[in-house]
């Protein structure tokens, strides 16, 4: 190899390491777009009236075989059923949670055996706030038929939800752009196109009114009774989280 051929591979070698530094400077001095954003979180609680009263039974039978643990369970239901369509409930309205058959175990000193089937059977039924009366007469409909009640829970309808979740997330969008707005305007820039949007939470929950306390179906009926007897729905308040990411120039 000449000296003009060694010439020309160092001054190519020169030329490419001067490119590569050329591009890092460049990469590493460029603004970065995260530096030109603000990330801003929006909240926002609004008042909800429930519409709803739903009372929750567990009927729960014990048989030696799957087949009479679940046919026993089912007479339940069915009177039960049967006495809430007499108050004037529409089938519809009373619903079906959850349904199982399972062995039922139990310990015997260090061993563990199985004793029979156990058949549960969760049923909600719904009344309008408006109802709430007939709370007592359902109550005692359930203990009657042989059922338990599990809680009561003052609830929004699916229609109600979506209404105050609209209402919720807007005023938490608008809370997140009022804040971008001020951070930027604190730093003499403002507010750019919005760039990233997520919706982080609802904050709704059934407000529960009883729940059971174990201490037996007459002494729990009792207390069911009294509890949606002594409160009246009120206001209560659903909130919603909002983040975004907004451009500032």
């Amino acid at each position: 190899m000449n000296k003009k051929e060694n010439s020309i591979i160092i001054t190519s070698i020169i030329a490419v390491v001067v490119i590569a530094i050329a591009l890092i400077l460049v990469f590493t001095l460029r603004p970065s777009s995260a530096g030109n954003t603000v990330n801003v979180q929006g909240m926002a609680t609004v008042k909800a009236m429930p519409d709803l009263v739903t009372v929750y039974f567990n009927v729960e039978t014990k048989a030696d075989t799957a087949v009479e643990a679940k046919d026993n369970n089912s007479i339940i239901v069915d009177q039960l059923i049967a006495s809430l369509v007499a108050l004037g409930f529409d089938r519809s309205e009373i619903v079906t949670e959850n349904f199982n058959v399972y062995p039922n175990y139990e310990w015997t000193g260090r061993e563990q055996k199985q004793d029979g089937y156990i058949a549960t059977h969760s049923i909600k039924v719904e009344l309008s706030t408006e109802e709430s009366d007939k709370i007592g007469s359902v109550v005692d409909a359930g203990v009657d038929a042989g059922a338990n009640i599990n809680y009561i829970n003052f609830e929004l309808s699916s229609e109600l939800q979506n209404q105050y979740k609209a209402e919720a997330m807007k005023l938490a969008a608008q809370d997140a752009r009022i804040k971008a707005e001020s951070v930027a305007s604190g730093f003499g820039k403002n507010v750019g196109k919005l760039v990233n949007i997520q919706v982080n939470d609802f904050g709704y929950y059934p407000w529960n009114v009883y729940s059971s306390s174990g201490m037996g179906m007459m002494e729990d009926a009792v207390m069911a009774k009294e509890a949606a007897v002594s409160i009246t729905p009120g206001e209560r308040e659903v909130s919603a989280t909002v983040s975004a990411v907004y451009k500032i120039k």
